[in-house]
């Protein structure tokens, strides 16, 4: 089963749901990361350390979950479609406005606003996406929707070096409001879940009600989401920081190293989506997690850039495989009355969770001599070791019918 032989089986409203809710994830993910390689001039310019800066980061995460319980539950009410509209144009605002914060108390405020508006997106697209396509195909697609993520970060990576020297972090976030051009392709050419429509004939339930019935379900994807969040964020938010801070590499170096491991997760997230949907999600995320261990020393303990580049593009190949398989399988676990905000929070919870990431390997690599290799080795494992045994022991649905009590294999 390849991308291009299902992507031509797709009619046009599917095809629409799938491009719209990629190039969300990617425009969501491009605005975060931009974040990411500004952390050393930010602090710069007012006066403190990259540890407090990456404050922003543990903010931005940790104030995701409120955002996908607000926009999870209107998109459940109200439809996905409007809902994800306003959502993307309203994290594109905030994006744009810290540019103009005036000290690193407002700009850690607005960062907190952006953290919530963008915790909206991921969950509103995946369920959008997956209720719209066939169930057959839904691995596929559960692989170029998650590249998004990865795929946002190039477009960072590539942006950092072209345009940094030339327009600062201010004129960086100034970019960051082109996400909103989005809203305008929604609005022309993606239709309504079908399946939403089909549920709103139903008794509708609320979130609490559901959750009291699946309260164990529940709890099982968020400490999975959690370990995810962890394994995702702790092998790229102070990777680019590893690379100007240890190696000593220029602008042109740290963004070229990243490109090749966004490359690397783009192929990971496409391979393993479709992979899932031949020997299942629970085996396509633990092989995924587990090859990830032997990939460690290349990636943290190299010297050179080739080799980081190197190791850069397997283990993302790695993470960002596990990763392919996580919008399908959280919208096959989810209870169809609560898909728009099941996943979406779970997945952020996980976030919250894992928010203090940044800062604690800052701090980590600081009291051990600036060592960043360390940090991200020591989180990198763990979470690894985490998901493949939380994975392999956990539920699966795979192929369920959104909607409908049947189910196809």
């Amino acid at each position: 089963m390849s991308v291009m032989s299902e992507w031509k089986e797709f009619d046009r409203n599917q095809r629409s749901a799938l491009v719209a809710s990629f190039l969300g994830w990617t425009l969501d993910a491009f605005d975060f990361f931009l974040m990411v390689f500004m952390l050393g001039a930010i602090a710069k310019e007012f006066g403190t350390d990259v540890k407090v800066v990456a404050v922003a980061i543990t903010l931005t995460l940790a104030a995701r979950p409120a955002g996908a319980l607000v926009f999870g539950m209107l998109a459940d009410r109200f439809g996905r479609r409007p809902v994800l509209m306003i959502d993307i144009l309203l994290f594109s605002i905030l994006e744009f406005a810290s540019a103009f914060a005036p000290s690193i108390v407002a700009l850690l405020v607005l960062r907190t606003a952006f953290g919530f508006a963008m915790g909206g997106e991921w969950g509103l697209g995946a369920s959008l996406t997956m209720e719209t396509i066939p169930p057959k195909a839904r691995g596929i697609a559960s692989g170029i929707l998650q590249t998004g993520y990865p795929f946002g970060y190039l477009l960072a990576s590539v942006v950092y070096g072209l345009l940094f020297d030339r327009i600062g972090w201010r004129g960086m976030f100034m970019v960051g409001v082109l996400p909103a051009l989005l809203v305008l392709f929604i609005r022309r050419n993606v239709q309504e879940s079908p399946a939403w429509n089909r549920m709103r004939e139903r008794p509708t339930q609320s979130l609490m009600s559901v959750l009291k019935k699946r309260w164990p379900l529940f709890i099982y994807v968020v400490v999975l989401m959690t370990a995810f969040n962890l394994f995702s964020h702790g092998t790229q938010d102070l990777y680019p920081a590893f690379l100007q801070i240890q190696h000593k590499f220029t602008t042109h170096t740290v963004s070229i190293v990243s490109i090749i491991g966004n490359v690397g997760a783009i192929t990971g997230g496409l391979a393993f989506g479709a992979l899932s949907q031949r020997i299942g999600r629970r085996k396509a995320i633990v092989f995924g997690a587990l090859i990830a261990l032997p990939i460690i020393p290349l990636w943290a303990f190299s010297a050179t850039p080739v080799l980081l580049g190197l190791g850069a593009f397997l283990m993302q190949v790695a993470v960002q495989g596990a990763w392919g398989v996580v919008p399908v399988h959280l919208n096959e676990l989810s209870p169809d009355e609560v898909r728009g905000t099941f996943p979406g929070f779970a997945y952020q919870l996980g976030n919250l969770l894992a928010s203090g990431n940044a800062a604690l390997q800052a701090g980590f690599a600081a009291s051990h001599g600036g060592n960043y290799a360390y940090a991200l080795a020591v989180v990198a494992a763990c979470a690894a070791v985490v998901i493949a045994v939380l994975t392999y022991f956990g539920p699966e649905k795979h192929g369920v019918m959104f909607g409908t009590t049947g189910e196809v294999r």
